[in-house]
């Protein structure tokens, strides 16, 4: 029997991940959304319009998150982790990023990345 689900539920995924109002870079993942203040530094503003779903590169869905440049970084360290929150109470993603040291005071640029979420085989 073949397997199959419509881009509606995929898709409603990212409705939640489009909740988001902040995107942390952080120098670890934090375990849970109050962690998040402790590991974090630079922090830029998202919106709706940040996010742009479409078909995936192999199948499924994607959504891609757009760049953001000249985030003021408020801690130094090392970025090792993007975090994507509602600036409430709820971590909604978590993903690695190349390492970098940052410096408090100067600012960093995030490039665009993607969530994709495969058909089911």
């Amino acid at each position: 029997m073949a397997k199959a689900v419509d881009n509606t539920v995929l898709d409603g995924a990212f409705a939640i991940v489009d909740n988001a109002i902040r995107m942390a870079v952080c120098s670890a993942e934090p375990a849970n959304y109050a962690g998040i203040a402790a590991v974090t530094l630079a922090t830029a503003t998202v919106s709706g319009a940040d996010f742009t779903v479409a078909d995936g590169d192999t199948s499924g869905r994607k959504v891609t998150i757009a760049a953001k440049s000249g985030v003021s970084i408020t801690a130094s360290g090392t970025a090792t982790h993007i975090v994507l929150h509602d600036n409430s109470s709820t971590r909604l993603y978590v993903t690695t990023c190349p390492s970098q040291a940052l410096v408090s005071g100067g600012t960093v640029d995030i490039g665009s990345w993607k969530i994709e979420i495969a058909d089911p085989a």
